[in-house]
Formats: C-alpha cells, sequence, structure tokens
C-alpha cells in the first residue's frame, strides 16, 4: 500500500545530487516529500544560493506551466524524497492539494508585481499603487499592548497593527508573515499563511487563511476557515502544534 498519494510519482536523490542545472528544458516540476533542495544560479563562476525548498514547498514550475528552460539550478543538500510531477498528474496534484495551487498563485503574483517595480524604476507608469510591506512582529520580550505570547516562555510577538498575518516563511514566493513561526515551529504544522489576527476599534480577532492545513484553535475550538473568532485577554491559540497566549 502506498504511504502518500503520489507514491508512484516519487523520485529520491542522494545529498548533492543535482536535481537539474539551469538553461535545460524540462517537462516536470517538483514537490518536496522529505528533506531539502537548494535553488541557486551561476553568476560570474560563482554559485548563489536563491533559497531551500523543504517539505511541501515546489519548485520547477514554470516548464509545466510555460515550457520555458530552467532558470535556476537545483541541488539535494541531505538525502530527499520529490514528489515528480508531469503535466498529466499536474491536474490532480492542484485538485489533492489546494494550498500548493494558492501558493503557487501567489508566487505568480509576485512576479507580476517585480516586473511593475521594473517598469516604475524605467519611467513607466502602472495602474496599481505601490504599497510598503509592514516590517514583521519581532519575537522579543513584549509586557505591554496587544500581543501573542509564546506558551512557556517569555518572549511574544507584538501585535502593532490592525491586522497581522501569522505563518511561516515561504522560500517559493518569498513572503515572510508579520509573525514569523519558522522558528517555533520545528515539525512544520504550521502553514506558510495561517491565520490572522485583526482590530476592530477595541475588539479583537483571529480568522483562519483559506488553505491552512493543520488547523487554528482557540481555547481548544477548531475555527472554520475565513470566519472570525473573538478572542479576548488569556485565551489559548494553537495554530498546528505551536500554542500561543493573547495578552492585552
Amino acid at each position: 500500500m502506498a504511504s502518500h498519494p503520489f507514491q508512484n510519482f516519487a523520485v529520491k536523490f542522494r545529498s548533492g545530487e543535482t536535481v537539474f542545472v539551469e538553461g535545460e528544458v524540462g517537462a516536470t516540476m517538483y514537490v518536496v516529500h522529505s528533506g531539502r533542495v537548494q535553488l541557486y544560479r551561476e553568476v560570474d563562476g560563482q554559485r548563489r544560493s536563491v533559497g531551500i525548498m523543504e517539505k511541501g514547498d515546489f519548485f520547477g514550475e514554470m516548464s509545466i506551466l510555460e515550457g520555458l528552460p530552467r532558470t535556476l539550478s537545483s541541488e539535494a543538500v541531505e538525502d530527499c524524497e520529490l514528489i515528480e510531477i508531469n503535466s498529466s498528474t499536474f491536474d490532480k496534484m492542484i485538485r489533492s492539494n489546494i494550498e500548493i495551487a494558492i501558493r503557487m498563485l501567489r508566487k505568480l503574483c509576485i512576479r507580476l508585481r517585480e516586473t511593475e517595480r521594473k517598469l516604475s524604476e524605467s519611467g513607466v507608469v502602472t495602474a496599481r499603487e505601490s504599497v510598503a510591506a509592514p516590517s514583521p512582529a519581532a519575537r522579543t520580550a513584549v509586557s505591554a499592548g496587544a500581543r501573542l505570547e509564546i506558551e512557556g516562555e517569555s518572549a511574544a510577538f507584538g501585535l502593532v497593527s490592525s491586522e497581522t498575518l501569522i505563518g511561516r516563511y515561504d522560500p517559493v514566493t518569498e513572503l515572510r508573515p508579520d509573525i514569523d513561526l519558522t522558528d517555533l515551529d520545528l515539525k512544520r504544522t504550521v502553514s506558510r499563511r495561517h491565520a490572522r489576527v485583526v482590530r476592530q476599534n477595541e475588539a479583537w480577532a483571529i480568522l483562519e487563511e483559506i488553505g491552512a492545513l493543520n488547523g487554528t484553535f482557540v481555547n481548544s475550538t477548531r475555527l472554520v476557515p475565513g470566519q472570525p473568532q473573538p478572542i479576548v485577554d488569556g485565551d489559548r491559540v494553537s495554530l498546528g502544534m505551536v500554542s500561543l497566549v493573547f495578552r492585552l
């Protein structure tokens, strides 16, 4: 019996083994099932790391979407198992894991914004307004104001704006949430975009992002994705296996 739905498409790479090289024409993309893969490019004879792909991350998708030559090289940094996806299995993958589809759309949006930025810098005006991204909330010894305390620790994440995104850094889209739980979530149970804390007047609420996989709980009650749940001082908020406490 297969250990996961795409077992028949799994390929294994040893640490240091090349997955593909920049410039080659490919017809497959990959999803990391276990281990880690480094993406890099050669610049003036030097290897420049672009990012590290880990479980749940995908790469090489442009070969399926546009049939373009590889723009990066990839290498296993440890023994890993990848799901190799060609055009005939692409639809099945998207239907079975909505988070991959959502993240792929976000990645394409980022590329569009980057193109618009370059056009603006060259003097071409675009219709989209440029909005500065909020700075990530720091994990510090916050003692006053609204915050999410790390259960069992003295540190906390300050909630300094009316809307705060919680999740993990996404090397695929290069997006970092306002509260980055990457260092706390060693088992990778928190989705890249997992939940959002919002403030309306003096009231606070949390809502789970569409596509989050492992659930968001307030005092053991699981949230319905997209529906705000009011939170008050002392409420325990769990995202995957990470537990936080809301404080005012």
